[in-house]
């Protein structure tokens, strides 16, 4: 078949490593619970949140980086690049994984508080250790705040046939993508997870925003720029964000949300994050039309020293996502040992978020030290 994508243009987009490294810093206090400084994330404003930004990223970065690839060398150097990807993906989840367990259960040891075993959903380990372990293995067990890097995995895995269609027939295979996800809602096809359940974030229904990411990479963004820049779809951009607003604080204060009538209410609350509720794709898709509309890759102000420690953040996002899960914990038991206060909360973020930062940098300092030097200009031209 005829390929019909377009790809993105070589060079390093600094929008991708910005909002990547805001949705890595939005999940580390998102995952706090009880923390006044979360409130400045974007999950309080509107029905999305960093959640729905890192997976339409790493759908946007994998065709970024892959497509070319399978183009230039074929599909199977293209499937097995990127299947060496979702690998990396596995053992550091894996890895992430065995630390974070051993850590709770350390704690509830050490400070005599099974309840944090319960909380944190790593009860099973302690009647059914072995096979606690190996759904683990499976991704089918996922202790709380877990749940974003499986999801990423499964859908790594599956996109080399994905990427494979969207270069030949982009507008088809969005439109597979989005009846994939609507059957889904429709049907209530999931993931088991174990002991119980169902998956937190349905791949089946997640699996649009990272291929919607993938569309706009390779073309969809830019031959639609006609109906982003309309002067309507601005006006109705403008109005459905705030509409979010106005039903996103409904549900957070009780006595504002008792002034609507309950069918609006309870359309909107609780947001369903698991199935990604149409409103809650709809808000994200409009964020990325007014960011696609006002931030433009060459855009200045991303050349700006201050937004350097979140681009590095998002450039080294896997080891910065790991991390900040990780410290999310040991920042909700910091608060849970401590006395909550505002102060405490504002310190546990600010330095929980400085010790990302700090890694993101070492982790480029690190990258750049395992490249050769260059020749010295003197010594070239004498070797010459």
């Amino acid at each position: 078949m005829k390929i019909e994508a377009s790809l993105p243009e070589k060079g390093r987009d600094l929008r991708l490593d910005l909002f990547r490294g805001v949705a890595n810093w939005a999940i580390f206090l998102d995952h706090i619970p009880d923390n006044v400084v979360n409130w400045i994330t974007t999950r309080n404003y509107g029905f999305s949140d960093a959640a729905d930004l890192f997976v339409f990223i790493s759908g946007y970065t994998a065709s970024f980086v892959y497509a070319r690839m399978m183009l230039e060398r074929g599909f199977i150097v293209g499937a097995t690049r990127l299947t060496k990807r979702v690998w990396q993906l596995y053992v550091a989840h894996i890895i992430l994984f065995v630390i974070y367990i051993v850590s709770i259960g350390y704690v509830a040891q050490r400070y005599s508080d099974p309840e944090i075993i319960n909380e944190f959903n790593v009860a099973g380990l302690v009647d059914s250790a072995v096979e606690t372990l190996r759904q683990g293995l499976l991704l089918k067990f996922k202790p709380v705040n877990l749940d974003v890097l499986p999801l990423y995995i499964v859908l790594m895995g599956l996109f080399p046939p994905v990427l494979w269609f969207m270069l030949r027939k982009p507008n088809w295979t969005m439109l597979a993508s989005i009846a994939l996800w609507l059957s889904a809602r429709q049907f209530g096809w999931n993931f088991t997870a174990y002991p119980a359940g169902t998956w937190y974030f349905n791949p089946y229904c997640w699996q649009v925003l990272f291929v919607f990411g993938s569309w706009c990479a390779l073309g969809g963004a830019r031959k639609n720029m006609a109906v982003i820049n309309a002067p309507i779809t601005l006006y109705f951009s403008i109005a459905y964000l705030i509409f979010a607003l106005v039903m996103t604080m409904a549900g957070k204060f009780p006595d504002f949300g008792a002034m609507f009538p309950h069918w609006l209410f309870d359309t909107f609350n609780p947001n369903d994050k698991t199935n990604l509720a149409p409103y809650r794709f709809i808000h994200f898709v409009v964020i990325v039309i007014m960011v696609i509309r006002f931030v433009p890759k060459d855009w200045k102000g991303l050349e700006w020293k201050g937004f350097d420690p979140v681009i590095v953040c998002g450039q080294q996002s896997l080891a910065v996502f790991c991390v900040g899960v990780f410290l999310s914990f040991v920042g909700h038991f910091e608060l849970m040992m401590s006395s909550g206060s505002l102060l405490a909360q504002i310190f546990v973020s600010v330095t929980g978020i400085a010790i990302m930062t700090i890694v993101a940098y070492y982790i480029s300092w690190s990258k750049r030290q395992d490249k050769p030097l260059p020749k010295p200009a003197a010594a070239a031209a004498k070797a010459g």
